[in-house]
């Protein structure tokens, strides 16, 4: 029997991903979206209406559901949106996995596997703390996976940035001391997926093999994209006295153990030319 897979924030850069990736390996897939709607997300939601987030599941009855809705300036949406869907998925019985991120960290240890407790220094990074927070409380059984940055199909956040820097588009840099291990869109929805079949409970971390700072990842992306990394603009957080993170490296040993899917490191997927 065809399993069906909920995947809220369907219209985002991961969701979208995961949408397709679901699909192609059998699944009946429904995704939600806020704005626009997509391809694969044709159900609107608001994940701060808990009211709505009950509804949508019980009527579409998902075996699992994976939340990847994006908000990142809306508290509402990352930590309250986070807990109306895990209470709405436990309601109907669905199995959660639900998107973190190395943003919970402050960098103060640098490596951080799958016990470290949370201890942010900026707003995001605070509401992902709380979303991660209310989920394991609500579902223990949830697979929450904490990930990095993500990008590698042209369409990422920081490949756009890159773009946008060096075409002058926009203004701003990239820092030279804001450390991360990187992973590919590809191989985290494919991760996501492994999750949702094999029962994991708890914190997985899911990055790429190789920590690299933002700036060092631009020039790759701009040597991939045929651009000069010249014209990139680079800086310190440490300069600007920014309250941000700078390095933090997920320990992702227990991934590797745990998973098929091989998490590519930066320098590796970004030697590859984008198909288009």
């Amino acid at each position: 029997m065809t399993r069906r897979i909920l995947v809220v924030g369907a219209t985002g850069h991961l969701g979208r991903r995961t949408a397709a990736r679901a699909a192609d390996a059998g699944w009946t897939v429904v995704g939600t979206y806020f704005t626009a709607a997509g391809a694969a997300a044709a159900e609107r939601l608001d994940v701060r209406d808990p009211v709505a987030v009950r509804e949508l599941l019980h009527r579409v009855r998902p075996d699992v559901v994976v939340h990847a809705a994006a908000g990142r300036d809306d508290w509402r949406v990352i930590a309250d949106g986070a807990a109306h869907v895990a209470l709405a998925a436990v309601a109907v019985g669905a199995r959660l996995v639900h998107l973190s991120s190395d943003a919970l960290f402050s960098g103060r240890e640098v490596h951080y596997d799958e016990s470290a407790l949370p201890d942010p220094v900026y707003r995001y990074g605070a509401a992902k703390a709380a979303a991660e927070t209310a989920v394991r409380a609500i579902d223990p059984g949830a697979a929450v996976v904490r990930t990095s940055l993500i990008l590698g199909d042209g369409t990422g956040m920081h490949e756009v940035l890159t773009h946008d820097l060096i075409a002058g588009r926009v203004e701003g840099m990239l820092f030279t001391d804001q450390i991360r291990r990187p992973v590919h869109t590809d191989d985290l929805a494919d991760a996501v997926l492994e999750l949702a079949d094999n029962g994991y409970r708890g914190v997985l971390n899911v990055a790429g093999a190789d920590a690299i700072s933002r700036y060092d990842l631009g020039v790759l992306v701009a040597r991939r994209d045929g651009l000069d990394p010249a014209l990139i603009p680079a800086g310190t957080i440490a300069d600007r006295g920014l309250p941000m993170p700078t390095d933090v490296r997920l320990r992702t040993e227990r991934a590797a153990a745990l998973l098929r899917t091989r998490l590519r490191g930066a320098r590796e997927f970004l030697a590859v030319p984008l198909v288009r």
